[in-house]
């Protein structure tokens, strides 16, 4: 039950942010380092909005993984006691 009502709380952020974005049609200048564009404001919310989503799968999937390994660990010490 936690997982369908995390998967429809993130499809709601999703959702309104792409509302938002799509409401916004100015144009927004990105300067990075060594290059800049010109994106509407709808490109850009929905960009930075998959971006913090990949971002944050790719964190949960590396501290997952930690933790596994910290278990395995820890048997692993316990066994060879």
């Amino acid at each position: 039950m936690r997982l369908y009502f995390t998967l429809f709380l993130i499809f709601c952020l999703v959702v309104i942010a792409f509302i938002f974005g799509s409401q916004n049609d100015q144009l927004l200048t990105l300067n990075y380092l060594i290059a800049r564009t010109e994106i509407t404001v709808a490109a850009a919310v929905s960009l930075f909005t998959g971006l913090g989503i990949l971002l944050g799968i790719l964190v949960t999937i590396v501290w997952r993984l930690i933790r596994k390994g910290k278990k395995v660990l820890a048997n692993k010490n316990i066994a060879e006691r």
